[in-house]
């Protein structure tokens, strides 16, 4: 019989759940996404909880052995509490979601699903070392850019969550300024520092990209800023941990072809020593299904 875990992955944009099999892919058909956003409550999630795990569920196939819940979410996270702290999600704090899962699937289920929490960037970690571009690293960081910056570590094939299960918080390290990463490199940020700068584009990561694409240099500029702030953030990494390889995946990341040369030749630049300029930077092996694998292995792994 196949093992299934059910995934849950919640960010700053938006949530998602599927159902992933033991061999690390998605369920056909078990995929739903929900908003979530800067405005999100309680309440809103409790709803946008319900409709993806009832959408995941009901695509299980029938002979399916249902052994957990994982969930991946943005952080900080309290593993033990099961509740979360997102700094996107500032009107969220100390949401209670392992019980916002658990109470969905057992209305489903009519039984109580063992549910597991991680932080997101911890849970890409897992999958990629698991099926993407980390597998057989020594040591290796995979981290997401998009509405936030995270990441997690993988060492000798083991998650390292931590004393708390944060380990990987790349992006609420302080860079220029006193800014942290994330607000420096992620794509609402690096849309922002655009327009203060006179660009006329929206806020988006995707106008940033086109008009990049078009020539503008002020959008291009900024696409190179968040690069080089990722880069030298990782140099730092790659010198406290020895890393071997760093993948990248989330949406901002996809801004423009070269963003991960980018962020290599930042990393080589600043880097102190041998051992961490020797660091290689790639693309996540999983697209966007990355996060939902990685939280299907926090119980299938």
């Amino acid at each position: 019989m196949t093992r299934y875990a059910l995934a849950v992955d919640i960010g700053g944009t938006k949530m998602e759940a599927a159902l992933v099999d033991e061999h690390g892919v998605l369920v056909d058909r078990s995929r739903s996404r929900q908003a979530t956003g800067r405005a999100a409550t309680a309440a809103s999630l409790d709803a946008a909880v319900v409709a993806i795990v009832e959408h995941a569920l009901g695509a299980l196939p029938v002979d399916a052995e249902l052994v957990g819940a994982g969930v991946g979410s943005a952080g900080p996270v309290d593993r033990i509490a099961g509740s979360i702290t997102p700094v996107n999600m500032p009107l969220a704090r100390g949401y209670g979601l392992v019980d916002a899962v658990r109470a969905a699937a057992s209305a489903i289920l009519g039984r109580t699903l063992p549910t597991r929490l991680g932080h997101d960037g911890g849970a890409l970690a897992l999958a990629e070392s698991w099926l993407g571009a980390t597998q057989g690293a020594g040591a290796s960081l995979s981290i997401v850019v998009s509405t936030g910056v995270g990441g997690g570590f993988v060492v000798n094939g083991a998650y390292i969550p931590g004393a708390t299960g944060n380990a990987g918080h790349l992006g609420q390290v302080r860079r220029e300024g006193g800014l942290t990463l994330e607000e420096i490199a992620s794509g609402p940020a690096s849309a922002a520092w655009a327009q203060q700068q006179g660009w006329g584009g929206a806020t988006t990561g995707e106008d940033l990209a086109r008009d990049a694409a078009a020539g503008d240099r002020l959008a291009r500029a900024a696409i190179e800023r968040s690069a080089r702030a990722v880069g030298e953030a990782l140099a730092d990494a790659a010198t406290l941990v020895d890393l071997d390889v760093v993948a990248i995946g989330g949406g901002f990341s996809r801004v423009s072809p070269d963003y991960i040369d980018l962020v290599q030749e930042a990393l080589t630049a600043s880097a102190v020593h041998e051992y961490s300029r020797r660091t290689r930077v790639v693309r996540s092996g999983l697209a966007d299904e990355g996060p939902l694998i990685g939280a299907a292995a926090l119980v299938l792994r």
